[in-house]
């Protein structure tokens, strides 16, 4: 669902203009891409995105940039299952390895998170991103760090 306020700028004064309705939800960023969550729990996460005209490159291939962020999300999504609601975290570094262009259809996030065991605010994700036929298109791996001084 796009919603019109969601363009303007945000005041870093104010609070946020929006909410989200579950510990683990979409943000306006990821409902802009048409990401949906199909499943989270216990570490892990399922999100679809459909490639749309608006997330084409110039060559008319679903965009790498896109692909990342539907990772990135996907991992979050496992990560929150870990944690307590409200927990302020971020990702601190990222990799994608692309293996095949995605020309149409859907593509589905599957990530798997833990927390590293030699630093309990340090959480790592594997994410493969595959498409409509089954094929693994894309590998992501990422670390996410929670924040020193909780809200």
């Amino acid at each position: 669902m796009h919603n019109p306020d969601w363009e303007k700028p945000i005041d870093p004064d104010s609070p946020l203009p929006f909410k989200l309705e579950r510990w683990v939800d979409l943000a306006p960023f990821e409902t802009t891409l048409g990401m949906k969550i199909q499943s989270s729990g216990n570490g892990e996460a399922v999100l679809t995105m459909p490639f749309t005209i608006k997330l084409s490159q110039g060559k008319g291939l679903l965009h790498g940039g896109a692909i990342t962020s539907l990772a990135d999300t996907a991992a979050a999504m496992a990560i929150k299952t870990l944690l307590p609601e409200d927990t302020h975290f971020g990702t601190v570094q990222m990799s994608t390895r692309f293996l095949a262009p995605v020309r149409e259809g859907t593509v589905t996030a599957k990530a798997k998170a833990q927390r590293d065991e030699k630093n309990e605010r340090s959480y790592q994700a594997e994410v493969y991103i595959i498409d409509g036929n089954e094929a693994i298109v894309a590998e992501f791996w990422s670390e996410f760090k929670v924040a020193r001084k909780q809200k």
